[in-house]
């Protein structure tokens, strides 16, 4: 009786010890998609707020202007105003008097040049150039969260004097400027300061450094300078004059609609 005894308690200590071990093994597998979920989610929110520091949410009417510097000295400029519609896309309209009644309309993937005197939209890239390295999708792209998934590839990187994170993104949709961005945030408050812009060929196309200033009371990105690394003594700095919540109405995305209307009075 004393010997089946001791065998039931050895056997019950094994049962425990075994219970144990399975609970510690099991335990941070359970545990670790939560984590990672929370690690996607975090990129993700990070994105979302650099975002915020470029537009407004909803629709705004953004004027933008463009300079061509050449060892810093002012070579042309160029007025727009860009029209934002989440979810929809981005009309771009001339105001320069030498590119008057110029039209540029992004929806979805496509993308589409309207000249004055032509009843006849031109399909373009957003690599095409307006002026300057300033193309089509450097104007009419405002949100990098719509446009590219995003996973944090380094921390506590030195960038303009600020604690950076680099984020890499990736284009998720056909229409979307740059293959591959190196985007580089505030580490304190995910303020975009520099990027390193990726063509599909895995070519640097040009480079990007954020201003930071403040506008309609709130911190904001005010310009994104534009450098070639092959032509250094050449920039192109995009400022945005001013931003606004405006109802854009649907016809405004309509290509035929385009070609009968100048929309002068926008």
């Amino acid at each position: 009786m004393f010997k089946v005894l001791i065998i039931e308690r050895i056997v019950a200590a094994i049962g425990f010890l075994g219970l144990l071990a399975t609970t510690v093994l099991v335990s941070p597998v359970l545990h670790a998609q939560p984590v990672e979920e929370a690690g996607v989610q975090a990129v993700e929110s990070r994105l979302l707020q650099a975002d915020s520091y470029r537009t407004q949410s909803g629709s705004v009417k953004t004027v933008t202007e463009v300079y061509q510097y050449f060892h810093e000295a002012l070579k042309k400029s160029q007025l727009y105003s860009v029209y934002y519609r989440p979810d929809k896309g981005s009309l771009v309209l001339s105001k320069s008097a030498a590119e008057a009644g110029q039209k540029v309309l992004m929806v979805d993937d496509n993308y589409w040049l309207f000249m004055p005197k032509s009843r006849r939209p031109i399909r373009i890239t957003p690599m095409q150039k307006l002026l300057g390295d300033a193309s089509v999708g450097d104007i009419s792209s405002l949100s990098w969260s719509e446009s590219y998934s995003a996973t944090i590839s380094q921390m506590n990187i030195p960038v303009n004097g600020h604690n950076a994170i680099e984020l890499l993104l990736e284009a998720k949709v056909k229409g979307a400027t740059y293959h591959r961005i190196e985007l580089f945030l505030n580490a304190d408050d995910n303020f975009p300061l520099k990027a390193n812009l990726y063509l599909k060929s895995g070519k640097l196309a040009k480079t990007a450094d954020f201003t930071s200033g403040m506008q309609n009371g709130l911190r904001s990105v005010t310009a994104m300078v534009l450098k070639d690394n092959i032509q250094p003594n050449k920039k192109t700095v995009i400022e945005y004059k001013s931003s606004q919540a405006v109802e854009i109405a649907e016809k405004l995305f309509n290509p035929s609609f385009l070609v009968r209307n100048n929309l002068s009075e926008l």
